[in-house]
C-alpha cells in the first residue's frame, strides 16, 4: 500500500522549476503567435502555434494539483500520464519547430524552446520515483497473499 505522505511529497514539484517552465512557455506562445518567425513551408506555422499551445495543456496538467484524485496510485498514474504527455507535446512541437527558417524573433524562439527541453530533462528523475512507487505498489499487490 502506498503511503499517501510518500506520494504526496513524491508529487510535489519544485516551484522554482514550475516558475521557469511557465515563464519559458509564455515566451515561447509569444513568439510564435505575435513574433517575427516565417517559413516557406504554407501551413507550418499555424499548425506549430496549435503545438505550442497543446504544450501548454499538457504542462498545465503537470503543474495541476492532484488532491481530487482519491487514490495515491491514481494521483501517480495521473501524475506519470500528464508528463510523458508533455514530453511526447514538446517533441512535436521541437519538429514543428524544424520548419522555421527565418525571422528576427527565430533565435528567440529557439532558446524558449531548448530552455524548455532542458527543464523537461530535470523531470525525468521525477518520472522515474513516481513510476518507481507504482511498480513498488504492483510488487506488493503482487505478493499480497490472497483473502
Amino acid at each position: 500500500m502506498l503511503d499517501r505522505a510518500e506520494v504526496e511529497a513524491a508529487l510535489e514539484l519544485d516551484p522554482a522549476w514550475s516558475d521557469a517552465m511557465r515563464r519559458h512557455w509564455t515566451a515561447l506562445v509569444a513568439l510564435a503567435v505575435l513574433g517575427d518567425v516565417k517559413t516557406q513551408r504554407l501551413g507550418a506555422l499555424p499548425r506549430l502555434r496549435r503545438k505550442v499551445l497543446d504544450l501548454g495543456e499538457r504542462l498545465r496538467s503537470v503543474l495541476a494539483a492532484r488532491e481530487w484524485i482519491p487514490q495515491p496510485r491514481d494521483q501517480l498514474k495521473n501524475a506519470l500520464a500528464s508528463a510523458l504527455s508533455l514530453r511526447e507535446s514538446f517533441a512535436q512541437v521541437r519538429s514543428g519547430a524544424a520548419d522555421l527558417d527565418a525571422g528576427a524573433d527565430l533565435g528567440a524562439f529557439n532558446e524558449e524552446l531548448e530552455a524548455i527541453g532542458a527543464r523537461l530533462v530535470d523531470l525525468e528523475p521525477r518520472m522515474n520515483a513516481w513510476a518507481a512507487l507504482l511498480a513498488r505498489r504492483s510488487e506488493e499487490d503482487d505478493n499480497a497473499s490472497p483473502a
